[in-house]
């Protein structure tokens, strides 16, 4: 069964991996520890998130199927059990199929295999059935478990199973006999017998022990047999109470036992198994004829949905969450990668919006926003503190959302895919001490140009910031360029004001497809509002309402020190 809930069955789609840098610098880490607690889910979700692609077909079988799982709580709720089932099947793939099984205790965990996978077939066509579904993601799901379900004759599997399980459960014990040297410690071992019946609690190891504790000088002689310690399907204490090595039968070393090994895993039981199964040659027989009836069954084509499953799961459920808690977010609609637009209200920070859900605070401020022939780069200023970051962060994290299917923390988002992202991010002072900082900034913005194309979504923060303006401005004009010629979609959040002045030549000047624009963060009489707009750098403006509000202009300072010369 080639089926996947993250791509249609006849998908070729190209993907790249989001690099590194822009995994730290849009805090994947840190949004994915807001899904799940558990380390093994968080790296999952990760690693499905991180690797993008353009094809539309893709994003809109994902933005589906979410969609889908989100509107239908119970079918959350039922895929959760199910994922517990599916987890004791991929621990049972450890083991050797039935063609390939020699003894009972593996022909055993073939029938549970098995027996596990009808159940698993059975509960999720049941969930699929009862839930309103739409995508065509589910729909071939439900499908594929219908067809599996209705032909493959399950209720023969299920009666063939009980009986042969009914077959297995005859052995109640196994008789094994030590020999010991003459310092009592344990020589060899081997199976005696496999018994149909539990072993009581008399004979020789009651009476051994009895002896012993009273310090008696005399052994008995019965041959029964007592109160024995578990040695399957493993007794770790063996080896605390220093058992050294156990030889079974021809000379195997049991001596390696560990916790929590399923049903024959343990070394004791792979060296008694050979015994065992020589014994019960009929059992086993039989066994062997029920499942080669089953031999192309497989639950894990199952488990392999296990982390697709878990992605929409944990997704589904935190959005559900944010959403009661008073935060606003949308299914993503798609539009053509060709286009390269992006048409969004009400854009916030995905990550403000898990900070604000953790804390139980919400006042977050949204953006209209768009790329389109307007504009795709802009060059956005502002003042300190004033939300440059957290709105450029935004935008790559929407972005990244609505490619995985995810919904986009906005009022209305549409947006066109993009073929990866790059940021470019103040680098940590250690990672610049060969280089210094303005070489290790442009050694990154090279790297970037070598690989992003006109697909590609750039988001730089506070680059080139050198001590040096002039030199940092250079280089800058150069990189604006090169991204316009490039056509790329692109926010350069800067402190550099003279980089977003005079972009109607940059425009005419140079060749691209990728108009560069103004873009500032707002201030509303001195108090900085969150909010952007398309216009000139505001540096002087802005230092003039800061100054206004404290009353610093020389105007103010000196009707303020002539009114108090005047009172004196």
């Amino acid at each position: 069964m080639d089926f996947s809930l993250l791509h249609p069955s006849d998908s070729a789609a190209v993907y790249n991996t989001l690099p590194p840098q822009a995994v730290g610098d849009l805090s994947i880490d840190y949004i994915c520890a807001a899904l799940t607690d558990d380390a093994f889910e968080r790296g999952s979700i990760k690693n499905l998130m991180t690797q993008l692609t353009c094809d539309e077909d893709v994003i809109s079988y994902r933005c589906d199927i979410f969609d889908d799982l989100y509107r239908n709580p119970h079918l959350r709720v039922e895929l959760e059990q199910l994922l517990a089932n599916l987890s004791d099947l991929r621990e049972l793939e450890k083991f050797k199929k039935d063609s390939d099984a020699s003894d009972l205790w593996a022909l055993i965990n073939r029938l549970r295999e098995i027996d596990g996978y009808v159940e698993c077939i059975t509960s999720i066509k049941k969930s699929l059935e009862g839930a309103e579904i739409a995508s065509k993601g589910l729909l071939e799901l439900k499908s594929i478990v219908t067809d599996i379900h209705d032909n493959s004759g399950f209720p023969e599997i299920k009666k063939d199973i009980v009986e042969a399980m009914e077959i297995a459960k005859q052995i109640r014990s196994i008789t094994i006999g030590v020999n010991l040297d003459n310092l009592l410690r344990p020589v060899n071992a081997g199976i005696i017998s496999v018994n149909k019946f539990t072993i009581g609690s008399s004979g020789i190891l009651r009476s051994f022990m009895g002896h012993l504790s009273q310090n008696g000088d005399e052994l008995n002689t019965d041959k029964g047999f007592a109160s024995m310690k578990s040695f399957h399907p493993q007794n770790p204490s063996g080896v605390r109470m220093g058992f050294g090595e156990v030889v079974v039968g021809a000379q195997h070393d049991v001596s390696l036992m560990s916790d929590g090994i399923p049903t024959g895993a343990d070394a004791l039981s792979g060296a008694l198994t050979k015994t065992m199964t020589a014994i019960v040659k009929k059992i086993v027989r039989s066994i062997k004829s029920t499942l080669h009836k089953y031999v192309s069954i497989s639950g894990f084509t199952l488990v392999s949905l296990v982390p697709e499953i878990v992605f929409y799961i944990r997704w589904a459920d935190y959005i559900e969450r944010l959403q009661q808690t008073g935060c606003r977010l949308c299914k993503p609609q798609l539009l053509p990668a060709e286009s390269r637009e992006l048409y969004a209200t009400g854009l916030y920070n995905m990550k403000l919006a898990v900070k604000a859900c953790a804390e139980g605070a919400f006042e977050i401020i949204g953006n209209d926003f768009e790329f389109s022939d307007k504009a795709r780069i802009y060059i956005l200023t502002g003042p300190n503190r004033g939300g440059k970051t957290t709105f450029t962060q935004a935008v790559g994290l929407a972005v990244l959302l609505a490619q995985n299917g995810i919904y986009v923390p906005a009022d209305t988002f549409s947006f066109s895919p993009c073929d990866n992202i790059f940021t470019h991010f103040p680098a940590d002072e250690n990672e610049t001490v060969d280089l210094g900082r303005l070489g290790e900034e442009s050694q990154r913005i090279a790297e970037i140009f070598r690989t992003a194309t006109d697909k590609s979504l750039l988001l730089f923060n506070e680059s080139l910031a050198t001590t040096n303006v002039s030199e940092g401005l250079y280089i800058a004009r150069d990189v604006v360029k090169a991204m316009r010629y490039v056509g790329t979609r692109t926010i350069f959040n800067t402190h550099m004001h003279e980089l977003a002045k005079n972009l109607d030549k940059m425009n005419s000047e140079t060749e691209g497809t990728s108009a560069v624009e103004s873009l500032v963060t707002g201030v509303d009489h001195g108090q900085r509002s969150f909010k952007i707009s398309i216009a000139p750098p505001q540096g002087v403006s802005y230092a003039r309402d800061i100054a206004v509000k404290y009353g610093v202009t020389f105007e103010q300072i000196k009707a303020a020190l002539d009114g108090s010369a005047a009172q004196e």
